[in-house]
């Protein structure tokens, strides 16, 4: 079987997204399915116009395009959709799997109905949502309306929609999709790079002043909504009953200097590290000069209903977990068993949880234990992968002879690739 994966943007760019679709992408080679990807206009890295990375094959959408607002997002979908259509006659993908936001969704959609072939569409957060957590987007605008109604409208004409947790997938069912139509493949860990917990460096440790007491630690991109500055107004009260307590922040993004400004006028400052971005490869080594994985994401619509990433890192790790009480946090961490929850946007809740815990390091090993267990049983990309294949099945087996002169083909019944004249 042939999946051609319709992105905004991949690999060589590092970000949670390029993270999981190479995850996706590799899970399924694994199970002997033929994948590729294509870039939207939107994907900024400079390249060819068909690359390998990381062992992955990604084609590019080389149209540049322009215009007003409105206009040049339409002239986006014009030009990913007829990229979409030129590698799929040559290639001959079997499945159309495109993933969020919804202007990828609609190129899928629109080459997908020019070839005959369905199309799966996979929301990864709903991004008028995601706007607002970001600061570049205001709940109820224009703008955010518009958004929403394209989501809309491709949940409306994609042949199946997979959601990444029950809270996006409970919001569609809402607006009255039928629930069979959206299933769930959750965020998962590769276990082949996060499986095995490093081994804790000390030079690195000396490097950062992390030699002696607990260390607090946050790993990840620094978004509003991530609420670390409750977690560094949190730390003067930490210390108070843990003084020995360093802060470690690694990362980067929109409130870094921010961040920056108010550690440095902390009664704290003096345990406040701040690392900068490292690369994705080295990420390993500090979870392991971390105790505590710290996740003070703020409540909005956003935190309430996507489900991060990180947390199932810091487990897969072997950290100790404590994040906000919001929806996202609570479909991944049981409280008091798979890591803690303490109240979101609370300073002073933040500070009495994280002390509670670092004064039970007696309960850390089976809290790990469980932790690991959870994500090597519910969250391993190898098996959550297949949840697609399925879906995939399904879908090929309900489809019909297209003409020859669509330049599309007809799968074989049980779902694996088989061009006209014979075998791909």
């Amino acid at each position: 079987m042939r999946v051609l994966h319709v992105l905004d943007h991949s690999l060589p760019l590092h970000s949670g997204y390029a993270f999981r679709t190479r995850a996706i992408m590799r899970a399924q080679m694994d199970d002997a399915l033929e994948v590729r990807g294509i870039t939207g206009p939107r994907h900024s890295a400079q390249g060819p116009a068909e690359e390998t990375c990381e062992g992955l094959h990604f084609h590019r959408t080389t149209q540049s395009v322009g215009g007003p607002p409105g206009l040049r997002e339409w002239r986006e979908v014009a030009a990913h959709g007829d990229a979409i259509v030129a590698v799929a006659r040559d290639w001959r993908p079997d499945v159309l799997h495109a993933h969020s936001p919804a202007l990828a969704g609609l190129a899928a959609i629109r080459a997908g109905k020019k070839l005959g072939i369905p199309v799966v569409y996979e929301i990864r957060a709903f991004w008028e949502d995601a706007a607002v957590g970001n600061g570049t987007g205001r709940e109820g605008s224009p703008r955010y309306r518009l958004t929403r109604m394209l989501e809309n409208a491709v949940v409306k004409r994609a042949d199946a929609v997979f959601t990444i947790c029950e809270g996006l997938r409970s919001d569609l069912i809402a607006r009255g999709f039928p629930p069979e139509k959206i299933g769930i493949s959750p965020n998962a860990v590769d276990l082949t790079q996060f499986g095995t917990p490093a081994e804790r460096d000390p030079a690195l440790a000396a490097k950062l002043g992390l030699n002696g007491g607990p260390v607090i630690g946050f790993i990840g991109s620094f978004y509003p909504y991530e609420g670390l500055d409750d977690l560094i107004a949190a730390l003067p009260a930490l210390r108070a009953r843990q003084p020995d307590t360093r802060l470690l922040l690694v990362g980067g993004g929109p409130q870094d200097a921010a961040l920056r400004e108010q550690a440095a006028a902390s009664p704290a400052s003096d345990s406040i590290i701040f690392t900068g971005r490292v690369p994705h490869a080295e990420v390993a080594q500090y979870y392991a000069l971390i105790d505590i994985l710290a996740f003070p994401r703020k409540r909005s619509r956003l935190t309430e209903l996507v489900t991060p990433l990180k947390p199932l890192e810091a487990m897969a790790q072997g950290r100790i977990v404590a994040a906000s009480d919001v929806g996202g946090h609570e479909e991944l961490i049981a409280d008091g068993q798979t890591g803690v929850l303490f109240p979101a946007d609370d300073p002073a809740g933040v500070a009495q949880a994280l002390a509670d815990l670092l004064d039970a390091k007696e309960t850390w090993p089976a809290i790990r234990e469980r932790a690991q267990s959870h994500v090597a049983t519910h969250r391993d990309w190898s098996l959550n992968a297949r949840r697609y294949l399925g879906v995939y099945h399904r879908l090929l087996g309900r489809a019909v002879d297209r003409s020859p002169e669509s330049g599309a083909w007809r799968p074989s019944p049980d779902g694996l690739h088989a061009h006209e004249g014979g075998p791909g």
